[in-house]
């Protein structure tokens, strides 16, 4: 199988390459637009596109022939995204352009990079860290994305190709349980709280609404340094965010590592708009909202398929109220978990309970006749008190 890798370098280029890097983004943004306006909207594929417009597209934004070609693709790209998602391509922001292995090529001596430009190819250094020096090394990268992210800096999106290597089949299942209070907790004990990150997103909240409002009711001036507040306050958040979700899912896919077990996990697509239906208060919808359990699944999953390590996405029904030991349902008190079968009573943690409920659904799908395992059988002699087969 093979995995890619996208790492994100900042360039430091001078003012004349600068000024090339901008004119090259816009006149692709403006090549993406056009094509979207003026080819046929039912055109999603990026041959069938560049044959089409592909002159026209050369001669009138001057790029070079492999950035027509980049653009196209674009275009026919987001056209499936929208077409998935029912809706339509409006415009392209003139702050990136794609290039291949024609119009960039990395240079590990020195680690530069070269890109074509509509002016001429410029050569431009990387500012690298150990972490960039330890993925680049050795590698003949073909593709990238040139960006100007929203400090105004130039970065260099460098995608890497590997083999990753094919997933073991194991027998062994860590089941892993999201949720708000604490972000994950696992089958083998491990849990990570939420209350920081709860407490730093109420923080920037609080920040965010009291510069805003010194924003509206102050002078020219305030709103400045209220403008120049927000952009160091920018990313800050998604930035802890991201930290977090990295820490917690090295953590999982190391523990699966060493126990050669797959990773089970909850499939939460579309819990927001199932919580958005609820009626909650506005502080409790925001941090609703604001969970990255997709980033972390994401994290998992491409982590996962780097190791070897195989991660399953399965049905949440049921997974919390479901005893993990007789599999009756029981009762969810928060942090608490009461099973109603008087046979059983087990009581503990409530997201342990679900994170074992998660193992158990991830064994019946790896297991041969795991389907049994959560089956619920009751010995037909016992009819004063039925005898409950425990799995857990």
């Amino acid at each position: 199988m093979e995995q890619l890798l996208t790492l994100v370098v900042k360039l430091q280029p001078n003012n004349q390459q600068k000024e090339l890097l901008v004119d090259t983004a816009v006149a692709f943004a403006n090549a993406c637009t056009w094509i979207n306006n003026n080819v046929n909207s039912n055109l999603t594929n990026r041959n069938s596109i560049q044959a089409v417009c592909y002159k026209n597209i050369k001669e009138q934004f001057g790029l070079t022939a492999n950035h027509v070609v980049r653009a196209c693709a674009r275009v026919g790209a987001n056209r499936l995204t929208a077409k998935h998602k029912k809706s339509k391509v409006k415009a392209f922001k003139p702050s990136s352009f794609d290039c291949d292995a024609r119009t960039f090529r990395f240079i590990e001596d020195g680690y530069k990079v070269s890109i074509s430009t509509t002016g001429k190819r410029v050569t431009i250094p990387l500012r690298v860290s150990n972490y960039h020096i330890g993925k680049l090394k050795g590698q003949n990268p073909t593709s990238a994305q040139i960006c100007q992210h929203r400090d105004g800096n130039w970065y260099a999106h460098i995608q890497l190709k590997s083999t990753a290597p094919e997933p073991t089949k194991n027998s062994n299942v860590i089941g892993v349980d999201f949720g708000r209070r604490d972000i994950a907790v696992t089958s083998l004990g491990q849990a990570w709280s939420g209350k920081d990150i709860q407490q730093t997103r109420d923080k920037y909240s609080r920040v965010r609404a009291s510069v805003q409002k010194k924003a509206s009711q102050g002078t020219r001036s305030t709103r400045r340094r209220c403008r120049k507040i927000g952009q160091r306050l920018s990313g800050r958040e998604r930035r802890y965010q991201t930290w977090l979700n990295h820490n917690i899912s090295k953590s999982i896919i190391s523990d699966a590592l060493a126990s050669n077990s797959l990773v089970a996990i909850e499939n939460l697509t579309g819990i927001r708009e199932r919580t958005n239906e609820k009626p909650r208060s506005k502080t409790e919808r925001r941090r609703s909202n604001s969970w990255a359990f997709f980033q972390l699944r994401t994290f998992l999953e491409y982590k996962g398929i780097k190791e070897g390590i195989e991660v399953i996405a399965i049905p949440p029904a049921y997974t919390s109220q479901t005893c993990h030991c007789c599999l009756h349902i029981g009762i969810r008190s928060h942090k608490n978990f009461k099973c109603n079968n008087k046979a059983c009573g087990w009581i503990g943690d409530s997201d342990r309970n679900g994170a074992e409920m998660i193992r158990l659904w991830g064994c019946s799908v790896s297991q041969p006749r795991g389907s049994e395992l959560l089956a619920c059988p009751i010995d037909s002699r016992a009819t004063k008190s039925p005898r409950i087969l425990c799995v857990g």
